[in-house]
């Protein structure tokens, strides 16, 4: 069971301009495998993850699905706002074939909204409907979990729990984590694939690779300062 992007290419227009995010990148996700994805904004992050998810396509190449796949948590897009939580609940268990009632039960547990898993989300707070959508995303055992900063979600306490429910999911499925958050990706992830060179790098050894983007990146982060402090140095 894997999922294989074989010589994919994706490209965008911004300001007229094309941009190649990917060109003939080749990637095989076998079960079981939990990688990391990390670079700077911009270099393809979520856009790799909406492709393996299926809401995007590539300009070229396959992929193929030989699991089942969840869509990237942290996805807002997963909830209809006009309806209430235990409408979204009803609607995913029958997109996939579940049983409602416990896909309602596991989502109104897990969030602790009480009563208001009954009220339409759109009058929900952003920490509410972050708490709607990772709990929806999870409802359903994929083989395969998409994670784009979704961790994140609701305070410390939703957090730890969060966290201990994608620590549990991960030892049994493949897992795809999209995050900032270095020590996310050194402590969950089996590999790490670096965006934003010159070519994508996936990488078996995740803690010397992250410590040497941390670098590659204050490194990068001091030539922009030096260079917008010259002006100001010439001027005086």
């Amino acid at each position: 069971m894997s999922i294989e992007l074989i010589n994919i290419s994706k490209t965008f227009t911004t300001l007229g301009r094309r941009r190649t995010v990917f060109r003939n990148f080749n990637l095989v996700i076998p079960k079981g495998l939990n990688l990391g994805v990390i670079g700077p904004n911009g270099s393809g992050k979520s856009t790799l993850l909406s492709m393996v998810a299926g809401s995007l396509y590539p300009d070229s190449g396959r992929i193929l699905r030989k699991m089942s796949v969840s869509w990237p948590i942290g996805y807002a897009g997963g909830v209809s706002v006009q309806v209430t939580g235990v409408v979204n609940c009803r609607f995913l268990a029958r997109l996939y074939g579940k049983d409602p009632q416990k896909i309602v039960d596991f989502v109104t547990d897990f969030t602790e909204l009480g009563e208001y898993i009954t009220w339409p989300v759109k009058t929900y707070s952003s920490g509410m409907r972050s708490r709607l959508n990772f709990a929806l995303s999870m409802a359903i055992d994929f083989d395969c979990t998409l994670v784009d900063e979704g961790m994140g979600a609701g305070d410390q306490f939703f957090r730890a729990k969060a966290e201990a429910l994608i620590e549990e999911r991960r030892k049994r499925t493949s897992f795809v984590l999209v995050t900032h958050n270095l020590q996310e990706v050194v402590r969950h992830c089996d590999k790490v694939l670096v965006l934003g060179g010159p070519e994508p790098e996936l990488c078996d050894n995740v803690e010397d690779r992250v410590n040497q983007y941390i670098r590659e990146m204050t490194d990068l982060r001091d030539q922009k300062s030096h260079l917008l402090a010259q002006p100001e140095s010439a001027g005086s």
